[in-house]
């Protein structure tokens, strides 16, 4: 039990990183980031700030979701002390990051001059 509620508060915590991201990202007036490495573009390089900015924000809120949905499919899995708990757990942490890659490059084409 002591490990359930610990791997909850660990994901949650998680999650809430993504969703304070996402939300700064989608109250942002400057040109927003993906947050790896490289700098946001200018706002004379993209052709609507606001929706750039908001796509990244949803974007960011729907990672910090599926993080904690990771966690509850998790859960019958921990409760029968099966290994299997890793699966959907780490599936759900590591599986959205090419994905949000790839949409992070299709707003570049979309939104940049």
């Amino acid at each position: 039990m002591v490990e359930f509620i610990f791997g909850l508060v660990i994901y949650l915590f998680v999650a809430a990183i993504m969703f304070g991201i996402g939300i700064s990202q989608y109250k942002s007036k400057k040109p927003v980031g993906f947050y790896s490495g490289e700098k946001p573009p200018l706002e004379s390089e993209l052709t609507d700030v606001n929706a750039w900015n908001k796509k990244h924000g949803k974007m960011w809120i729907l990672y910090g979701v599926i993080i904690i949905v990771s966690y509850l499919l998790g859960i019958p899995f921990l409760i029968a002390d099966s290994v299997w708990s890793v699966l959907p757990m780490c599936g759900g942490i590591i599986v959205p990051i090419p994905l949000m890659i790839r949409y992070h490059h299709k707003l570049i084409r979309e939104y940049t001059k």
